[in-house]
């Protein structure tokens, strides 16, 4: 180890004695320079309104922490290939640009890893476990490349070869599978979230189709990658065929109720029974419709806990839709009074107090019924309504309870009683 070091440095110093260094460095700040401006100006260039700027965010404007490395890169690279065309020095620029390059392959991956995982979840730990672990990597793998040993690494992978039943693979080969995977993956992951942010811009189409047409066009892309990969690695895609025959088995035996919700996600999403926003009932739940997934439907209640529910409870359970077709919604309130001789009155005072309310709807105006004359009193039913059911019904219901009882205070309208009579037997 301490004889790389010693090469490794003996190979800085004789490329800082070399002739040239001044021009070379003076290359390399006015590309850092230059990129930077070039960066700078092409995210103006994309920010001009407020509807390009949406168009764009897949592009330029979320790019921007990768532009100034990989224009850089590209100047740098322009500069080199000048240098060598004019029989100029270029060690400087060779030991510059595997390090911007490396800076723009790791702000890449950042950059399509937070693109897939942290766009509503934000950056968890583990995805910042996992961009410092790259890091450290591509590092390595940079100071290996400077200093002449990538190519003694190769060798020693590709000579390194394990047994894998009746072949033999290499580490190499191994190593180069597995990024190969992971590569394509992670770009149809990539794809994936792009169309889908873009087909969520798209107000002319209903949001239940735009879900699933998001969904298929993801599983599509992970499915190509996966048979991408696996056609580059080597595998061949006939021993699929044994992998459908287990999976069909296992459906049938043990993935009935999986399988079910994600098909009744899809018939959801198609039916357009159910959408995000939707004010539902099912079952014991009740709450807005906040997300709809392949596989479960997650409701937040109006105390603000979220419900994770299969989509295959709304196949086989009656579902109210609060604000399916319309979302005015009406509620009601009873309240019982002795017997008077004016009940006309009575029933349009309370009609007026009740239309006072703020959330009470005056394109449906409240109206007070006689339900029943009772041996105790009068029965009266006002009934309103309110065009916003997601803000919660207790509260305004209680708001309409005070307003009547104000009013039943200020024209001393008393409230029936329970007559009972209470014998005592001796």
């Amino acid at each position: 180890m301490p004889d790389i070091l010693t090469d490794l440095i003996d190979s800085l110093l004789t490329n800082l004695r070399a002739p040239g260094l001044l021009e070379q460095v003076a290359l390399v700040l006015l590309s850092i320079c230059l990129g930077w401006l070039l960066a700078r100006g092409l995210r103006r260039l994309f920010r001009i309104n407020a509807v390009q700027q949406q168009v764009m965010q897949i592009g330029l404007v979320s790019f921007a922490k990768v532009l100034t490395p990989v224009l850089t890169l590209l100047l740098l690279l322009l500069f080199k290939l000048l240098m060598q065309r004019l029989h100029q020095p270029v060690n400087l620029l060779r030991l510059i640009i595997p390090l911007v390059a490396s800076l723009a392959l790791m702000r890449f991956v950042f950059y399509l890893l937070r693109r897939i995982f942290a766009r509503n979840t934000g950056v968890g730990t583990f995805l910042l476990f996992f961009e410092k672990t790259f890091g450290v990597l591509v590092w390595i793998g940079l100071l290996l490349y400077i200093s002449d040993l990538w190519p003694d690494l190769i060798d020693y992978l590709d000579s390194t070869v394990l047994p894998i039943g009746r072949y033999k693979v290499s580490l190499l080969a191994i190593m180069q599978a597995l990024v190969s995977v992971l590569v394509t993956l992670v770009i149809a992951l990539w794809a994936g979230a792009a169309l889908e942010e873009r087909l969520m811009r798209m107000n002319t189409m209903h949001s239940s189709i735009r879900t699933v047409v998001a969904r298929m066009a993801r599983g599509f892309l992970v499915l190509v990658a996966v048979l991408l990969s696996l056609s580059l690695v080597g595998i061949d895609l006939t021993v699929l065929s044994v992998f459908g025959g287990a999976l069909g088995v296992a459906i049938g035996l043990g993935l009935q109720k999986i399988a079910s919700s994600y098909v009744s996600g899809f018939v959801i999403l198609l039916e357009r029974s159910l959408s995000i926003g939707d004010m539902i009932s099912v079952g014991t739940f009740y709450g807005k419709v906040v997300q709809i997934n392949s596989r479960y439907t997650v409701l937040q209640g109006l105390d603000g806990i979220d419900t994770v529910v299969p989509n295959e409870i709304f196949m086989i359970n009656s579902v109210q839709n609060y604000s399916l077709t319309n979302r005015i919604v009406r509620l009601s309130t009873h309240v019982t009074i002795i017997y008077q001789d004016d009940i006309e009155s009575i029933l349009l005072l309370l009609e007026q107090a009740v239309l006072a309310v703020n959330r009470v709807s005056h394109e449906v105006l409240p109206h007070a019924l006689l339900l029943n004359i009772g041996l105790d009193g009068l029965e009266l039913e006002v009934g309103f309504w309110i065009g916003d059911p997601e803000n919660g019904r207790l509260n305004v219901l209680s708001d309409v309870n005070r307003a009547i009882w104000r009013v039943l205070q200020d024209k001393q309208i008393k409230i029936a009683q329970v007559k009972r009579d209470i014998k005592i037997m001796q």
